[in-house]
């Protein structure tokens, strides 16, 4: 069991959220990979003046995702599809194939990540750790255009 001196929190910090920013991102995919997405979001959060609250990402589809992981070396992003591409293969027998055989594996690989994501923004900035970056996955082999809701909860 842990012991209560080897956690610490800082004080809460309250506001009264008077502000809500809302904007459609739309984004070219070059197939599939990864697609960093941090900076677009930083300035949105910039755009809409968020000083603190949070940010919610919403991906419209169903054959991409969002997720948010290592932004220093590649090749974790090069293994993550690796991983998603073994949990989903394209010649696993799948009867949905209305798009070709990418797309349901497509659509198993959007179910084991995420189609919305919330980050904290603290003092006008994202709250990410210093290794993490926010990325677009997109789980179809040709290009595809996907379109995020990007939302701003908190105080300007």
């Amino acid at each position: 069991m842990t012991s209560p001196s080897s956690i610490s929190r800082t004080e809460p910090s309250k506001v009264r959220a008077d502000s809500i920013a809302t904007s459609l991102m739309m984004v070219q995919t070059a197939g599939a990979g990864f697609t960093n997405l941090t900076d677009e979001i930083a300035k949105f959060v910039n755009d809409a003046g968020g000083r603190e609250g949070i940010v919610t990402l919403f991906i419209r589809h169903t054959s991409a995702s969002l997720t948010i992981q290592e932004n220093a070396d590649p090749t974790v992003l090069d293994d993550l599809r690796t991983a998603l591409d073994r949990l989903a293969p394209e010649d696993a027998g799948w009867r949905h194939d209305t798009e070709g055989p990418d797309d349901m594996p497509a659509h198993v690989k959007t179910m084991l990540t995420e189609t919305s994501l919330q980050i904290p923004v603290l003092k006008g900035e994202l709250a990410l750790g210093t290794w993490q970056a926010i990325y677009l996955v997109e789980h179809r082999r040709r290009p595809h255009r996907r379109e995020i809701v990007l939302q701003f909860v908190g105080v300007t």
